[in-house]
């Protein structure tokens, strides 16, 4: 498993134009209340292939549904609105996603199980298909390879900033994703492209997005909240002509890189904090901790207060079952930002050492002492704004 504070590749801002053989657009189809609100991503390469990781929710929207069904198909477009999620409505709601489809492979020349389609917004409204099939054809009008930053844009909903990242070498990677709530696994509450210009096999592409996204994606945990819509697509064209020599190490970079912009931006957080579990039997004894310590809502609190309280740690710890995550209570550590505010399962370092409110970032590392397994997941505390926006929202 690839952490979060390995160290990775360099990691710059590059939108999913950057690599060759792309084009993209964003524009404004009136779908939200300002701005643009309908992307599309082409892949022009010699040899594309594409992947996909789609969210594990039970109840999946209607484009996740047409997602499942072409899942064989070499997806060569992505079209990406904001504005309405196009979730739990029925069969109207899944033809609306199939004629987007029609409609963008229409329009590029493509067969429909090439284009993939992506919604993200409200659940329970249907889309304005006149208005969105009016903003896929100005945006097939617009596509450049220079339109990377206004797609990135036009996925956004209530992302206060775009999300934008890649490597550049002899293989480029460019990647763009949206998210700023509803931030829980499988996946997060997101929509995600990555394109490279690298040569891969259909395999090796579903194999490194899967690897990517269990080390980053599936590693950020905001408020428990997993969404209906959650996709992330890896589009791969080949235009480099070089073989991706330590693709999934890279990719995964891009993907932290993404998850944590995600993080940094969740809704009305004014923490980002990294809970690193140390000492656990096995990844998943160590995963089960820090999910349950990333959805205390006590927790979240306390730090937004600058309280390092870590009795709402180790409650927590609590919770998981012996035979997930075996422990012994009185074995427990916990230290925030480095400070030893819990020894042996008591008290350790005044907590007043340690200082929430001189940075955003905050590092929780809990030790278990009860095997080597690592594992590090991202959350942020829970504040005033995030009540407010999810009591007065908008899409």
């Amino acid at each position: 498993m690839i952490l979060f504070s390995d160290p990775t590749p360099h990691v710059e801002t590059l939108g999913v134009t950057a690599p060759r053989g792309f084009r993209a657009a964003g524009v404004r189809a009136g779908l939200k209340s300002a701005g643009r609100d309908v992307a599309l991503v082409v892949n022009d390469g010699p040899h594309p292939v594409s992947a996909a990781v789609l969210t594990s929710n039970r109840v999946f929207a209607a484009p996740v549904r047409w997602m499942k069904e072409i899942a064989e198909a070499t997806h060569t477009v992505a079209v990406i609105n904001s504005g309405g999620a196009n979730a739990a409505t029925g069969k109207p709601g899944y033809e609306d996603a199939r004629a987007t489809a029609e409609h963008a492979a229409t329009l590029l020349g493509c067969a429909p199980q090439e284009v993939a389609v992506c919604s993200t917004g409200l659940i329970g409204e249907r889309l304005p298909m006149e208005k969105l099939l009016a903003g896929v054809s100005n945006a097939a009008a617009r596509l450049s390879t220079g339109g990377g930053a206004e797609a990135a844009e036009a996925i956004c909903t209530t992302d206060t900033v775009t999300k934008q990242a890649g490597i550049a070498g002899p293989y480029t990677i460019g990647g763009m994703a949206k998210g700023a709530g509803m931030l829980a696994p499988g996946l997060a509450t997101m929509i995600c492209v990555i394109t490279t210009d690298a040569v891969l096999s259909a395999a090796q592409a579903q194999e490194a997005l899967e690897a990517a996204v269990a080390a980053s994606f599936n590693r950020i945990d905001s408020d428990g909240a997993m969404s209906t819509n959650d996709t992330v697509l890896l589009l791969a064209s080949g235009a480099s002509g070089v073989a991706g020599e330590d693709f999934v190490a890279n990719l995964t970079a891009v993907a932290q890189s993404l998850a944590r912009q995600l993080i940094a931006d969740a809704e009305g957080a004014s923490h980002d904090v990294l809970i690193r579990v140390s000492g656990a039997r096995s990844q998943e004894a160590g995963l089960a901790v820090a999910r349950a310590v990333s959805r205390s809502n006590l927790l979240k609190a306390a730090i937004f207060g600058n309280d390092p309280n870590w009795g709402r740690v180790i409650s927590q710890v609590g919770t998981v079952p012996a035979d997930v995550a075996p422990f012994e209570a009185d074995a427990l550590d916990v230290y925030f930002n480095g400070v030893q505010v819990c020894r042996a399962g008591g008290v350790g370092e005044d907590r007043g050492l340690v200082d929430l409110a001189a940075e955003r970032e905050v590092t929780i590392d809990i030790d278990l002492h009860a095997g080597g397994e690592v594992v590090e997941l991202w959350t942020n505390d829970l504040t005033h704004d995030y009540v407010h926006e999810n009591s007065a929202y908008s899409t």
